[in-house]
Parts: structure tokens; sequence; C-alpha cells
């Protein structure tokens, strides 16, 4: 498991407007923590009801490899996940085109943008 792959992840059960079902999600924490053995890991899921009026905050991902369906990652709503709600992946894995615009949507989302 490493940072820029997607993973099938079960964001089961949500509250309110959370992000649920069992998706497709995006590795987003560092390698370091990850290999470190934490518990939990920080993604965001993505949705195949792909709005291009919401680029470039969410960032389109096209079907390739064993992602089926062209997606979008949503980087307003970030999950912690214990490991074991990830499932099956990685199903692809970003370029570092699409990691760096991704970076730039979450950092425009937590306010960190410059």
């Amino acid at each position: 498991m490493r940072r820029g792959e997607v993973w099938i992840g079960n964001l089961n059960p949500n509250r309110g407007a959370e992000t649920a079902k069992i998706r497709p999600v995006l590795i987003i924490q560092a390698d370091f923590l990850t290999h470190q053995g934490h518990a939990t890991v920080v993604v965001l899921p993505l949705t195949t009801q792909a709005r291009p009026a919401m680029e470039p905050l969410r960032v389109t991902v096209p079907a390739r490899d064993r992602l089926r369906e062209t997606c979008q990652v949503i980087p307003e709503q970030p999950r912690t996940l214990d490991r074991t709600r990830l499932a099956d992946g990685p199903l692809t894995i970003l370029t570092a085109q699409e990691m760096a615009k991704v970076e730039r949507a979450l950092l425009a989302v937590l306010g960190l943008f410059k």
C-alpha cells in the first residue's frame, strides 16, 4: 500500500452528508507512516458521478488498469480508515501529474493553498 494508489475501501457506516458505500479510495497518507505499520490510513474517496463543473477541485481519473470506470477524487471528504476497511488494491496508481492536481485541491480544501 503506497501513496497514490487506488484501493477499494469500505466507508460504511456514514453520518449525514459523509461519503459512504464500498468504493475506490485514493491513499494520500505519507508512505513513511504506512510503512511504519500504522493501523489507520488517510484516504480520499472517489466517485463515478463525475461532475465537470467541480474541476479543478475534483480530479478526474480515467478508467484504466483495474479501475473499471472513470472517477473523480473527492478532496473535500478526507477520511481516516482502519486498514481492515481496505479490501482490494491497488486498482491503479495515479500519475505524478494527477497527484499534483490532487495535492493542490487538498491544500485548497484545507485552506493551505498559497
